[in-house]
This record gives structure tokens, C-alpha cells and sequence, in this order.
């Protein structure tokens, strides 16, 4: 136990390796989720034909587990943090309804996309473009991003309930606590049980949490244990090197090299690379402003091999057959329940492997006994607003903005995109121009130039 507290540095970082298992199992509990959801977004695109019920035994449900399972071990290792990654949700959800469904490209050249992607970030990771990116957003963004990465989960948590609704009559609002919402009351339940042990600083207080909710759950019908329940079984083989590099240039209706199927492969790379790129950044950079895990000059600890973490898994996931593997905002709920190490990746990634096996026990898990954990971390998340200079509105207000932009948006990337830009405009306002790095100056107009883009098409 000493040769891995010290590997770890778990003593370093004020934790133990108790809290580190704790963690690693919060966040696995907390993202599962990706385990059915991913085969399910991606059998639309035509990869596996759809088995209409969790779980899903098909090649993308393996290559979801493995690819997490890869990508979380480097982080554990190479990069020492407590972040998992999985194929992210958004990124799998414009593979199959824009790239396959919308544009009528193949799933195989929509996996070759990916696959290129993750090789040029590992270049740009290994040269340290993706660092020094990281380290060019002020410090007063960088707590923004973390508060509204908070409220952006907060608001996961609360849909994914069903306390929310867009059915209410208004935008958006809370749903009636009666029997037919049996989701909402349950996940309201399970927060109050969390508010409770967290505040008696009971241990695993989140974990815990998941647990007895999930229990409160059959009694409602939430949690339904399936007729014939049998908890093993065996993993099909995922879609290995399906990929399709003569569709990069071919046109496959005439059969003959064509610009216009280059540039639209062009499209769909850059789209891939630059939401990946962004969502990744925002969650690191929420998960160590929340669990401090920063060096003293206030940059992400590790922030290199962080960012390896994620190209490698994509191009792992690439390769198995799923969508670009991302950082997950849900590890804040691992760091909330203690965790500062790669111990507690190390730990995550372990149930990603085993529940190739053992899926149908994290199955009976609903989201009305995670979301509790993903609304409490909105609370935890929030402390860093206290760090933010409202009382200067060059600083306050680009803050702000990237503060509201992600949860009603949706979007880690687009809070980061908005807030750079709000921040270059509120320093020229003010008169503070010397204050912008060159590097914030290039991802504004980077920035302008996409919208301008998006808006063209």
C-alpha cells in the first residue's frame, strides 16, 4: 500500500487511498450511463442494428468499455489525475445525426475522421499546443469555466431525472411531485439523503448516496430488475479498423476523386477536433479548479499528459468503432467525494473492464440515483465564483458569460468560445489590451471566425 500511496502521491495531495476508491467508484456510477447510451446513438448511424433494450450486446457497447478503459488507464498513469474519459456525448450524437444521417457519409469514414483526429492531437499534445492553450485563459475564466461546468451538470442531473421539463408551460421548469414523475421524487429523495450525509461529513457521503437511492428506487418501480435477470455474460467483438480512407477523395456515387467530398471530409474533421479540443480543456480545467489540482503557478497539474489521455483514447476508440473519446465532467463527482489521485482512474477504469462482463448489475442503476450526485457537485463546483473579480466588468463580465453560456447552451466548448471572445472585447473596452495573452488574442479570432462560418453554411 505504500509503494502505490507513493506512486500516486496520494499522501501529497491530502488524500487516502480509501477516498481514492471511493472516488473511482463515484465516477464510474456516475458516467455509466455512457455504457447504454453510447451503442444506442451510434446503432443509428447503422454500426450495429439496435437490440432495443440495455444492454446492448453488440461490437460498439465493447468498444464504448474498452476505449474508456484505455484512455482512463493513461490518465491514471501518465497524468496522475482523477478524471475518466468515455466517447462523449455530443460528439457520438453529431457522428450519427449530422456526419452519417445528415451529410450521407459512411460510419466507416465518419470512424476514419476520428481516427485522424486523435493522431493530430497527439502531435499537438506532445509539442504542447493544447497546453499552452490552456495555459493562455485568464484565471478569471478559468474559474468561470469551472462554476458553469457546475451548473451545466446540475442541469444533466436534473433532466436526466425528469425533474425538469420543457413541458411545463414555460422554457424550461420544474416538473409536480406526484406519482406519475416517480423518477423525480425518487432523484429528490436521494439529494436530500446526499445534503444529509455530506453535511454529517460522513465518508462516501455521494457514493453512498447513488446507492441507497438506487435501493429507494424498487419500491417506486424506478429501479426494475428485469424478468430472467442473469448479471454475467460475454462481450461481442468490436468493429476492429473498420475504417474507409478511399471515401476521404472518392465520390461513391460515380466512383471518381472529388474536392467536394474532401471538403466536406475537412468539415467534419475540423468539427470533431475543435469540440473535442474544447470540452476536454473546460473539464480539465473545472475538475482542478474544484479539487486544486493545480501547480503554483495555478496551471492544470500534469495538463500534458492529461490531453495525451483523451487522444489516445480516440484514437483507441477509433479504432475498436466508436466516436471521439473525451474527458468526463462527471469526474467532478469522483473529486467531490475525495478524490485527487490517478488511483481513482485507475479504479474507474477497472469497472469500465469488468462491466464487459458484469453490465447488467450496472444496469439496474437508474439516473434518478446518479442525477442527485450530478445536481450536489453544481453545489461543490460553485465555491470557485468566489474567486472571480465581479467588481472589475473586465473580468466580471466575461465570467459571467461563460458562466451562463454552458448550461444554456448545453456546451462546454461554446462557454469557453464565448467567454474568450467576451473577454477580448471587455479588455479592449476597458482599455487593457496589454493584458490579453497572444494566445487568447488567436483563439478570439479563431473563435469569430467559426461563427462566421457556421453562419455562411
Amino acid at each position: 500500500m505504500n509503494k502505490v500511496s507513493s506512486f500516486f502521491k496520494i499522501e501529497e495531495r491530502q488524500s487516502s487511498i480509501s477516498r481514492e476508491i471511493i472516488g473511482g467508484i463515484t465516477t464510474f456510477l456516475a458516467m455509466a450511463y455512457i455504457l447504454a447510451v453510447n451503442p444506442s446513438i451510434l446503432s443509428g448511424a447503422g454500426i450495429d442494428v439496435p437490440a432495443g433494450t440495455f444492454p446492448t450486446w453488440n461490437g460498439v457497447f465493447t468498444a464504448t468499455a474498452i476505449s474508456a478503459a484505455i484512455a482512463t488507464l493513461v490518465m491514471a498513469f501518465i497524468a496522475n489525475l482523477p478524471i475518466a474519459l468515455a466517447p462523449g456525448l455530443g460528439l457520438n450524437a453529431f457522428f450519427t445525426y449530422t456526419v452519417v444521417l445528415g451529410m450521407g457519409c459512411s460510419w466507416q469514414l465518419a470512424l476514419t475522421a476520428v481516427l485522424l483526429e486523435g493522431i493530430l492531437f497527439i502531435i499537438l499534445s506532445i509539442c504542447g499546443v493544447r497546453e499552452a492553450i490552456i495555459k493562455s485563459i485568464p484565471d478569471g475564466l478559468k474559474k468561470a469555466v469551472a462554476v458553469g461546468i457546475g451548473l451545466f451538470i446540475a442541469i444533466i442531473g436534473l433532466a436526466n431525472a425528469g425533474i425538469v421539463s420543457t413541458e411545463t408551460g414555460t422554457l424550461i421548469g420544474f416538473v409536480n411531485f406526484n406519482l406519475a414523475n416517480k423518477a423525480a421524487i425518487v432523484a429528490i429523495l436521494g439529494l436530500i439523503i446526499t445534503i444529509v450525509l455530506y453535511t454529517l461529513n460522513v465518508p462516501g457521503s455521494i457514493l453512498i448516496g447513488i446507492i441507497v437511492t438506487t435501493i429507494i428506487g424498487i419500491p417506486f418501480g424506478v429501479t426494475t430488475i428485469p424478468e430472467g435477470f442473469k448479471p454475467f455474460t460475454l462481450p461481442s467483438a468490436p468493429h476492429f479498423l473498420a475504417f474507409d480512407f478511399k471515401g476521404i477523395v472518392i465520390d461513391k456515387a460515380t466512383g471518381n476523386f472529388s474536392g467536394l467530398v474532401l471538403g466536406k471530409f475537412f468539415i467534419i474533421f475540423f468539427t470533431f477536433l475543435f469540440t473535442d479540443l474544447f470540452d476536454t480543456i473546460g473539464t480539465l480545467l473545472g475538475v482542478a479548479e474544484q479539487g486544486n489540482l493545480k501547480d503554483e503557478n495555478g496551471n492544470v497539474l500534469n495538463a500534458k499528459g492529461a490531453l495525451l489521455a483523451d487522444a489516445i483514447g480516440t484514437v483507441a476508440g477509433a479504432c475498436l468503432g466508436t466516436s471521439t473519446v473525451t474527458s468526463f465532467v462527471e469526474s467532478s463527482s469522483g473529486v467531490a467525494a475525495g478524490a485527487r489521485t490517478g488511483l481513482a482512474s485507475l479504479v474507474t477504469a477497472v469497472l469500465f473492464l469488468l462491466s464487459l462482463f458484469l453490465s447488467p448489475l450496472f444496469s439496474l442503476i437508474p439516473s434518478a440515483a446518479t442525477a442527485p450526485a450530478l445536481i450536489f457537485v453544481g453545489y461543490l463546483m460553485m465555491k470557485a465564483v468566489t474567486g472571480i473579480k465581479f467588481d472589475d466588468p473586465t473580468e466580471g463580465i466575461p465570467a459571467f458569460i461563460t458562466i451562463m453560456t454552458m448550461p444554456f447552451s448545453y456546451s462546454i466548448s461554446k462557454g469557453i468560445m464565448w467567454g474568450i471572445i467576451s473577454y477580448v472585447i471587455a479588455k479592449c473596452a476597458g482599455k487593457k489590451i496589454k493584458e490579453i495573452p497572444v494566445v487568447t488574442w488567436i483563439l478570439a479570432v479563431i473563435f469569430v471566425a467559426d461563427i462566421i462560418f457556421e453562419a455562411l453554411k
